[in-house]
């Protein structure tokens, strides 16, 4: 046997990535069907967006409430929804729109914050490497924001309040779609309409060739071996500014397109230290918009998407309402 297709590049418990591309899967495939939520009353459907590739979509509706204004009953369908454009994580090698346990926190997360939600299931390394998950992504942000892209976003879903959410590498994703957008503008017909008000960054995954002071080294090398496998196209390794946004020559942070981001660490996750210097590199890089952090003490890396009903896990879903609700 050829000894490249039994050396691993990488073992992170639930999958292991080998030298000569191939990777197992232990676990974080599991998916469940899109569907009504009983325990939140949201309802969710799959939409596929491209079929050469297979990019999909699934769609987060919570449930239409009526409320009383004036005398007369107006149903929430009649008030827009703010639309939150979600990336999972999973290392770009695992997860899906439909794995159960972002499923029950997508059903969470529309559920608390009334917002309409698109889960974009992209491509996945090392099978089709990046930038494949860039490029999913990005086909996505452009057709969800398209204003006739599904009945449900054009009935129920606010242009002129888009927001881009991701979790660990999903938290990636979710800032170079923001960089993207702010460099070139959407593509959609709507553009004009469509206006990106927030960024949510959940403890999202950067790195860089140099470590940082605070910066576990086993880490930072363990990040290097899987991004060298799953982007072999990558320029200047982990300085790739897809990776590394603080790197020289990366986009300057100031053409973000929001007013509004929030970025979100755990005190004992290893990429704190690197959502950290983002924050501050936000902050100081003469954006005008408003950048806040929040961080869960004592806990670990994405804890809110297994441990969903802990009690950091509830405060940091009710800071990431908060945000969406603009307060």
């Amino acid at each position: 046997m050829d000894s490249g297709s039994t050396e691993i590049v990488v073992d992170a418990g639930y999958f292991r990535l080998y030298k000569d591309g191939h990777i197992d899967r232990l676990s974080g495939m599991d998916t469940v069907p899109a569907g009504f939520d009983a325990d939140t009353g949201v309802t969710s459907k799959d939409v596929v967006i491209d079929a050469a590739t297979g990019v999909s979509v699934r769609l987060f509706l919570p449930e239409v409430r009526a409320t009383e204004s004036g005398g007369d009953t107006i149903t929430a369908a009649a008030t827009k929804l703010p639309i939150a454009v979600v990336f999972h994580g999973g290392y770009f090698i695992v997860g899906s729109t439909g794995c159960r346990r972002h499923n029950r926190y997508m059903n969470s997360l529309v559920g608390n914050a009334r917002v309409l939600a698109v889960s974009v299931d992209y491509r996945l390394a090392p099978e089709h490497p990046l930038p494949a998950a860039y490029d999913d992504s990005w086909a996505a942000l452009n057709w969800a924001v398209s204003g006739a892209a599904d009945p449900w976003l054009s009935e129920h879903g606010d242009l002129g309040r888009v927001l881009l959410v991701g979790g660990s590498a999903g938290g990636n994703i979710a800032h170079n779609m923001a960089i993207a957008a702010g460099l070139t503008g959407l593509r959609a017909a709507a553009a004009a309409q469509v206006r990106i008000e927030g960024v949510i960054l959940l403890h999202p995954s950067f790195s860089g060739e140099v470590k940082l002071d605070t910066e576990a080294e086993e880490y930072r090398v363990s990040v290097e071996k899987r991004w060298a496998a799953i982007f072999p196209g990558a320029k200047g390794g982990l300085d790739d500014p897809r990776m590394n946004p603080l790197a020289a020559g990366a986009p300057s942070l100031r053409t973000l397109p929001c007013k509004r981001m929030l970025v979100c660490a755990a005190s004992e996750d290893p990429r704190r230290p690197r959502n950290r210097a983002y924050y501050e590199a936000v902050r100081s890089s003469g954006w005008g918009g408003d950048v806040e952090w929040f961080e869960s003490r004592g806990r670990g890396h994405c804890f809110f998407v297994e441990d969903h009903g802990s009690r950091e896990a509830v405060a940091l879903m009710a800071r990431v309402a908060g945000f969406i609700a603009g307060h």
